[in-house]
Formats: structure tokens, sequence, C-alpha cells
């Protein structure tokens, strides 16, 4: 298997659910990356806040905020639009998370790691 591209089911994908998340050996042997599916669409990206590099999840895949309306720094409350990793809220307005590309076709989520 390529360990450049992932692959995950559509199904366990759900809408403003958990984020699926996946190691990023080329970032450290400790770094992740992290799926979502907002408004229909899946987005990844990095799981390294903008403001200090530590993890978003406050519990292994849960990265949406109450609301369930934006994925939030459980460290410091900022706060990132699912769309476009901005930092709209937060000791990191208007930096942004960094994204991976993914693309959904056929039931599979794919996560190109290749063209990050």
């Amino acid at each position: 298997m390529n360990e450049s591209i992932l692959k995950f089911n559509s199904d366990d994908l759900l809408e403003k659910g958990d984020g699926l998340r996946f190691a990023m050996p080329i970032l450290g042997p400790h770094a992740t990356g992290f799926v979502v599916r907002f408004q229909g669409k899946p987005y990844a990206y990095v799981n390294r806040c903008a403001h200090v590099p530590v993890e978003l999840d406050w519990e292994h895949g849960k990265f949406f905020n109450m609301t369930q309306e934006w994925l939030i720094c459980a460290t410091h409350g900022a706060m990132y639009s699912p769309q476009s990793g901005r930092c709209i809220v937060g000791p990191c307005q208007g930096k942004s998370l960094s994204p991976i590309p993914v693309s959904e076709q056929d039931g599979i989520v794919t996560v190109h790691l290749d063209q990050f």
C-alpha cells in the first residue's frame, strides 16, 4: 500500500462527527493529521494548532466545538473554519491550519499526502 495515499470509507466520516486521525511521518514520528466532514465535503488538515504546535482534538477525534460549526483547539480555544482552516477566534486569529489535499469518489475518501 502507498503510505502517501490514505483511503477511508465515506460511511466512516459522519457530518460534523468525529474526525479520522492518521499518522504523518513526513512531519515527525508523532505528527498526525485528520479529516472531517462538513456540509457534505471532507476536509483534511495537519493536527497542529496555528498558535502553538499542539494537537487540536480534546479527545481522540473530537475536533468540532459544542455547536459543531467550528474546529476548535482544546488547549487554547482557538476556532477554525472547517472549510478553509482559517482561525476566526483566538490567539492565532488570521493564521490557518495546514491543509492536506483530500477527495471523495465512489464511497471512498482519499487523503493525498503525496500532494502535501
